[in-house]
């Protein structure tokens, strides 16, 4: 995985995932529901205000297993860990994890994010659209499943608010509707399960909007 590092035994090497209203809470429970043992580099986009001091990771950190950084301009990303996107950034990656940060206005922080992901790792990464407003992820998830990766979307009883987890569920290019609590174990199953990702493929339905590798940037 990444560069010099051994790849892993895990099905995917990178976990991308995205909310706003709500997702504080949601990646909170998340990121305690994970094993010390998970494999993969976590990638989380979370819209909030830009501000001095960014505390997003220090909350997210309180309850995880894993560590928790904030992303910076030339990271490379690690096996193992959370990686918090900065507020009103993007992340644009290279197939062997490093990462260069983009400032950005507007509601779509996700979806440049995804769509880089997809073009760097292809069917090793897997994303979830979490709770939030708008429909930032929407497009993503297109260039997620278009480069062959999985996407998962947290279900309306457990979000704050649906719009983004619909909008991407609008795109058909979804693999699984999961209540919050489902969703972190199913993370779990897809990336350490040894056969799960395989059983656990749903099939696009012909009118998915997926868009195919070359056109991912």
């Amino acid at each position: 995985m990444f560069g010099t590092v051994q790849k892993s035994s895990a099905a995917f090497d990178v976990v991308c995932m995205a909310a706003s209203l709500g997702g504080v809470g949601a990646y909170r429970d998340i990121l305690a529901s994970l094993p010390e043992t998970f494999p993969a580099a976590l990638v989380l986009v979370q819209h909030r205000p830009v501000r001095d001091r960014d505390t997003l990771v220090p909350v997210l950190g309180y309850r995880s297993a894993l560590p928790v950084r904030l992303l910076c301009d030339g990271d490379q990303l690690a096996p193992g860990v959370a990686h918090v996107v900065p507020a009103g950034h993007r992340a644009v990656f290279t197939p062997e994890g490093k990462v260069t940060l983009h400032a950005m206005d507007g509601h779509r922080l996700a979806d440049p994010t995804f769509a880089s992901a997809a073009a760097a790792f292809g069917p090793r990464v897997l994303a979830a659209v979490l709770t939030g407003r708008l429909q930032d992820g929407s497009e993503g998830v297109r260039h997620i499943r278009g480069a062959g990766g999985r996407v998962l979307v947290q279900d309306s009883t457990t979000s704050e608010a649906f719009g983004m987890p619909g909008a991407a569920l609008a795109t058909g290019c979804i693999d699984f509707v999961l209540p919050l609590p489902v969703l972190a174990h199913a993370l779990v199953s897809l990336v350490m399960v040894p056969g799960a990702a395989g059983m656990m493929r749903v099939s696009l339905p012909p009118w998915a909007a997926v868009i195919p590798p070359a056109v991912a940037t």
